[in-house]
């Protein structure tokens, strides 16, 4: 886990160059066990980095690292887990160098030397923001994993173009203007978190999951920024899901999901220093770390918050769990004063704007689990992709509920919703304390009621569900000269129709929800304390299983094709 940053112009080099360790410097958090700066300055490009060693904690493994070949020069911030496996497919095919060490950058490079830029990044497996230099072509490529662990934003400043793990480094960059995107504030307390591409401030970017962008001088010289490519999309590969389900019976599925959540498990647990879990007592969590004890000689390292506030405690469960799995637990119980310490730092730590409510939590269970170890696993993930979220429910009996109502009949209560008088819902509270079987009503406001009014008045299921989702509404009242943009959801057409509305919520959760807040919050609270958090079940679905791909041998293999079926490269027979 570490931090990355860099920056090109064809002019005004000596400055950009001498601005990169303030920006690394920045970012040192996430990286504070080595710093490292490359620089060609006839191409007018400098990258940096912040290394938090894992893997190979030996100098072979410091970055900027260049390819045997010469050709390629990379910064990279995660992990690749299948990196072993990798290693062997180019022995085998007699492309791999000399090796230096064992650290999974020196096999990515080997591997884009081998097999290019997008097969290599599509063949591994794993959480990674990469900036990879091509000195033969003058190019310069930005990927992010699959799903989104790791951040990485971009964008041009007074002609440069600039990028870092985060925004706040680019602060560090002679002639950043820092005027607030107003757009992005409104998205913002649209959804408690800064939607990928866009950043807080005007000009930024963040690149979004899955997605590559390539920069060439051309681009440079213009200033001009090139869409961002997808090379995997979770939309699709739920979509292919739906149209051809598993064959097997219940018992070979949840066989079959064992042993993927395992071996993704197994793979996420290598690493050359202290390694433990996350442990909430819940469902996901709770099987996280028992595959880590069922894989381990001794008791896994487990972290608990608690709270006196009993409403709040899942302490009790997660200790339960811990004594029946024989773990190493520690657990701490937060005090208000706790989280009222933590209050002030909040915009330092999570860089952006932001309000998750459990982004306290996140903070001091990362602080307690670091006085440990260096790696800890966490169950994100498998609310959104085992459908546990509550409101999927919910928002699936609204749909059936409303269906039944005249389109008429529902505009009308909407905007009657939405006008409703002062006077009306005082009325209606005070029903809501005599009669018991109303009582919900006296909780009844304003907002409330304008919620049930946009509910109401949505086009359909899933602009409903946005709406359920949503923060705030109205927010031109709130931002002045906010304009509405678009995000995964109003991209649903060519997916949605796959599958059933429940799994289009949690495909859609997974292309927003999930990344943009979950694992952003995971990763700036982690990070902040030079913890590296690793996911198992956001990424099971391209794991390598017991199985192995014929085609690109790794990936569960199915058993009508010999392929993953995870669209791993652009030539796969799946596709």
């Amino acid at each position: 886990m570490c931090g990355v940053a860099g920056a090109w112009g064809l002019s005004h080099f000596a400055r950009l160059r001498d601005c990169l360790p303030l920006m690394t410097r920045s970012i040192a958090h996430r990286g504070p066990d080595d710093e490292g700066v490359w620089s060609d300055e006839t191409a007018g490009i400098a990258l940096g980095h912040r290394r938090l060693a894992i893997l190979d904690l030996s100098e072979s493994g410091n970055q900027p690292m260049v390819s045997a070949s010469g050709r390629w020069v990379i910064v990279f911030n995660g992990e690749i887990y299948n990196h072993e496996s990798l290693r062997h497919a180019l022995e085998e095919a007699g492309k791999a160098p000399a090796w230096r060490g064992h650290s999974d950058t020196e096999t990515l490079l080997a591997a884009i030397d081998a097999w290019g830029c997008i097969e290599a990044i599509q063949r591994c497996t794993g959480m990674f923001a990469i900036a990879l230099w091509d000195r033969r072509t003058r190019e310069l490529w930005l990927l992010r994993d699959r799903i989104g662990e790791k951040p990485l934003c971009y964008g041009y400043v007074d002609g440069a173009f600039v990028f870092a793990s985060e925004v706040r480094a680019l602060r560090h960059v002679p002639g950043f203007q820092g005027a607030i995107d107003r757009d992005a504030l409104g998205l913002m307390l649209n959804y408690n978190a800064l939607p990928a591409p866009y950043a807080i401030y005007a000009g930024i970017h963040k690149l979004p999951a899955g997605t590559w962008l390539r920069l060439r001088e051309r681009d440079l010289r213009g200033a001009h920024l090139p869409q961002p490519q997808a090379y995997w999309s979770v939309a699709q590969a739920a979509a292919e899901g739906a149209r051809h389900p598993f064959p097997g019976s219940a018992e070979e599925a949840v066989d079959q999901l064992e042993g993927l959540l395992g071996d993704a498990v197994g793979l996420q647990m290598v690493a050359d220093v202290p390694l433990g879990a996350f442990l909430s007592g819940g469902v996901d969590s709770s099987t996280i770390v028992a595959l880590m004890q069922a894989r381990s000689r001794r008791p896994v390292k487990t972290f608990t918050i608690g709270f006196d506030e009993e409403g709040f405690n899942e302490a009790g469960h997660a200790r339960e769990v811990a004594r029946h799995l024989g773990t190493e637990h520690t657990e701490l119980y937060v005090r208000p004063e706790d989280a009222l310490d933590v209050v002030p730092r909040l915009p330092t730590l999570y860089d952006e704007p932001f309000a998750d409510s459990s982004q306290i939590p996140t903070y001091l269970v990362s602080a307690l689990a670091r006085q440990h170890v260096t790696v800890s696993l966490s169950g994100d993930g498998g609310d959104e992709l085992f459908l546990g979220y509550p409101r999927y429910l919910e928002a699936s009996q609204q749909k059936r509920g409303l269906e039944r109502l005249p389109g008429a009949m529902r505009r009308a209560l909407g905007h009657t919703a939405q006008r409703t008088p002062g006077w009306v819902l005082a009325g209606l509270r005070q029903v809501g304390a005599r009669v018991p079987a109303a009582s919900r009503l006296r909780h009844l406001d304003a907002a409330r009621l304008e919620r049930f009014g946009d509910l109401l008045l949505a086009r359909d299921p899933m602009a409903r569900y946005h709406a359920m989702m949503s923060g705030w509404t109205g927010l031109e009242s709130v931002v002045l000269g906010a304009r509405p943009r678009d995000t995964a959801y109003q991209q649903t057409a060519a997916w949605r129709g796959a599958m059933g509305f429940a799994e289009s919520l949690g495909v859609i959760d997974l292309l927003e929800y999930l990344p943009n807040d979950i694992l952003a919050k995971v990763d700036r609270a982690a990070m902040a304390v030079s913890l590296e958090t690793r996911i198992p079940i956001s990424t099971t679905g391209w794991w390598p299983s017991r199985s192995r791909c014929h085609w690109t041998g790794s990936g569960a293999m199915d058993r009508t094709n010999g392929c993953c079926g995870s669209f791993c490269t652009a030539t796969c027979p799946a596709r």
